[in-house]
């Protein structure tokens, strides 16, 4: 927000006069007023592992972080490329494999991947479309450098905390929004609903019916499985209310059981169908596959998309950029050392105080190691998973992330963040202007996951 010198940055000049305007004890009342609606809304999330407590509240930082019209139309016009690339990419790998036979990417990367699913080989989803819904992260590290840290493409969470977090400032500081335009991320859930309205199966007469599939209530994310459905005037069902007939998912109701033509499924793959998939699985639908291979339901995002956010396929996506494309990666990757590479696994070990390593499959902020924030004794046990299974992680260098002002207790203090701008894609990407800021509440904290301590903030783009 502010520049060496004291002054405000360009985009952010608005808003600091306000601020400076403001009486810290009116933004501190202010800020526990945003606790109160965040508590009576029910905007939770769950913490497995937790003894004390499976509930909690996203703790919600009133400074926006503000982005400038320039600024979005750079990281929009790379987030289109790189959606586009990673959808090619996944129509190529279940047909044609032209990537692999070129060899640009090792055929193991496939063929040993575990989010490579083989019941999709020669499968065309509904409109050529594998990924419906894509969360970009994205960090800062310089004035103009944006670098891309993973592809968000199975089931991309945070979209509520995005839409809530903007709904209560407009609530709390009306007048910001008059004094500064501010482009719009609320209607979200009618674009979301247009996009799967569109790929609803070649059969699907007259209105789609869509239902949002979530694992049920004790699922960390049920709290936007239900908002979103809400949201969408669309069913909100767990696997227990659908089953097959006669070549359709029907979905039970009070007059009986009712086809559906799309389902934005909450759930992964392995509990999809305990036919084709974990035959354990009480969260899925037997037989959902069939039915899908036979073209009569949309199941967004399709089976198999979790393999193009696979962290060891990530290393290779300015690759597969260029490939799709045919032009250098406007966004760029973290450099990455691939662990599965003996020589790259050697530098690991031998620097593991100074990188981030994560888990090719891993999410949330979970089984990864930041190598500067961690203790001697960690990052022992740490190189002693990493030399049993190499080729589960992959290794990168710590950014120096960009840094936005929070509310602490003596006024304000700088904190890291990255965003997650989300994308829908149907017949052309729409790419939401803003998205869900994630921010490290913990002084020098690199690790922005509410599961980990983060919270949020409303994401501005300007209008030009």
């Amino acid at each position: 927000m502010i520049n060496a010198d004291g002054s405000p940055r360009e985009p952010y000049r608005k808003y600091y006069e306000w601020f400076k305007e403001q009486d810290p004890a009116y933004l501190s009342a202010k800020a526990r007023d945003a606790d109160d609606i965040f508590q009576k809304t029910g905007i939770t999330f769950a913490v497995y592992g937790h003894e004390d407590a499976t509930e909690k509240l996203i703790p919600f930082d009133l400074i926006p972080r503000i982005i400038s019209g320039s600024e979005w139309r750079k990281l929009a016009q790379g987030i289109e490329q790189r959606v586009l690339a990673l959808n090619a990419f996944l129509e190529d790998i279940y047909h044609k494999q032209e990537i692999i036979r070129a060899g640009r990417i090792p055929r193991e990367l496939i063929d040993r991947n575990s989010a490579f699913l083989p019941q999709m080989i020669g499968m065309k989803p509904p409109g050529g479309v594998y990924t419906h819904i894509i969360g970009t992260d994205i960090v800062r590290t310089g004035e103009d450098q944006f670098y891309v840290l993973e592809d968000n493409a199975r089931t991309p969470s945070g979209v509520s905390y995005m839409l809530e977090d903007r709904e209560t400032m407009m609530q709390m500081f009306p007048e910001l929004f008059h004094r500064i335009r501010v482009r719009p991320v609320e209607n979200y859930p009618t674009r979301l609903r247009q996009s799967l309205d569109y790929l609803a199966p070649p059969g699907c007469k007259g209105k789609p019916r869509v239902a949002v599939m979530t694992p049920g209530i004790f699922n960390s994310a049920f709290f936007e499985h239900a908002f979103l459905a809400d949201q969408m005037g669309a069913e909100l069902v767990e696997g227990s209310d659908l089953r097959v007939i006669n070549g359709k998912v029907c979905m039970r109701t009070t007059l009986g059981y009712e086809p559906i033509d799309v389902l934005y499924r909450r759930v992964d793959d392995d509990f999809l169908d305990p036919l084709s998939f974990r035959p354990d699985s009480a969260l899925g639908v037997a037989g959902i596959m069939d039915v899908y291979r036979a073209g009569n339901i949309t199941i967004a995002n399709a089976p198999g998309t979790g393999i193009s956010d696979d962290k060891a396929i990530y290393s290779y996506m300015p690759e597969i950029v260029e490939f799709y494309t045919g032009r250098k990666a406007l966004l760029e990757n973290v450099p990455t050392w691939r662990c599965s590479e003996p020589q790259s696994c050697k530098y690991v070990l031998d620097n593991l105080a100074d990188l981030v390593v994560k888990e090719v499959h891993g999410s949330g902020g979970y089984g990864m190691l930041v190598g500067p924030t961690a203790t001697r004794k960690e990052i022992t046990e740490f190189a002693e998973k990493l030399k049993a299974k190499p080729a589960n992680y992959i290794a990168q260098p710590t950014l120096a992330l960009s840094t936005v002002p929070i509310m602490v207790k003596k006024g304000i203090a700088p904190r890291h963040v990255d965003l997650r701008p989300y994308v829908l894609v149907s017949d052309k990407v729409h790419i939401i202007p803003g998205g869900l800021t994630r921010v490290a509440l913990k002084e020098g904290s690199l690790v922005v996951n509410s599961s980990q301590g983060g919270g949020t903030k409303d994401t501005w783009v300007l209008e030009d």
